[in-house]
């Protein structure tokens, strides 16, 4: 396997012409939660992040990477690294599939898959963890498959849709693999 290019699909950098998806994505309010958005972006901001995403993760403290199938190279997905942090050697991970119909395909399972392979192999990170919504059961579902361990809960720690919500903390060691 090669650390960002396996099976289905291929992990890259962000370019120029993931704009329109970019702003389709950033601008679903069915995404919100997980990405804690609470307002829409416009096509001159996220041009402005693209521009600036050519960033090492050293300086910028993250990493998003876009997820797309290997038969045609059409996005489906981001997966982020966020909080980075070289001296503690961990680093927290997001992933989101846009389209409901490229959810339940493994793509995601893939994606993490990959990104924590570079981050304990090419980040030389400890750690990774995830935060997840009590209610996001595919997503904890998917998680544990990944080996990560549920560590705690944040009580209330989500407000949507008219409700506080649980926040799961899962983490994976280096160890563990």
């Amino acid at each position: 396997m090669m650390t960002l290019k396996w099976k289905d699909i291929v992990l890259r950098a962000l370019e120029p012409s993931d704009l329109d998806f970019l702003y389709a994505l950033e601008n679903d309010e069915a995404v919100w939660e997980i990405s804690n958005t609470t307002t829409p972006y416009s096509r001159h901001v996220l041009k402005q992040y693209l521009d600036n995403s050519q960033q090492d993760i050293y300086s910028a403290k993250q990493l998003r990477m876009v997820i797309t199938l290997a038969s045609d190279e059409s996005a489906i997905g981001f997966v982020d690294l966020f909080d980075f942090e070289p001296k503690h050697q961990r680093v927290g991970l997001g992933i989101v599939i846009f389209e409901q119909a490229n959810r339940r395909k493994g793509y995601a399972f893939q994606a993490i898959e990959m990104i924590c392979s570079y981050a304990f192999t090419h980040l030389n990170m400890h750690q990774l963890y995830a935060n997840i919504t009590a209610d996001n059961e595919k997503s904890i579902e998917l998680f544990k498959k990944l080996g990560f361990l549920q560590t705690g809960i944040k009580k209330d720690w989500i407000y949507s849709e008219e409700k506080f919500k649980d926040e799961h903390v899962f983490q994976l060691t280096k160890d563990v693999l």
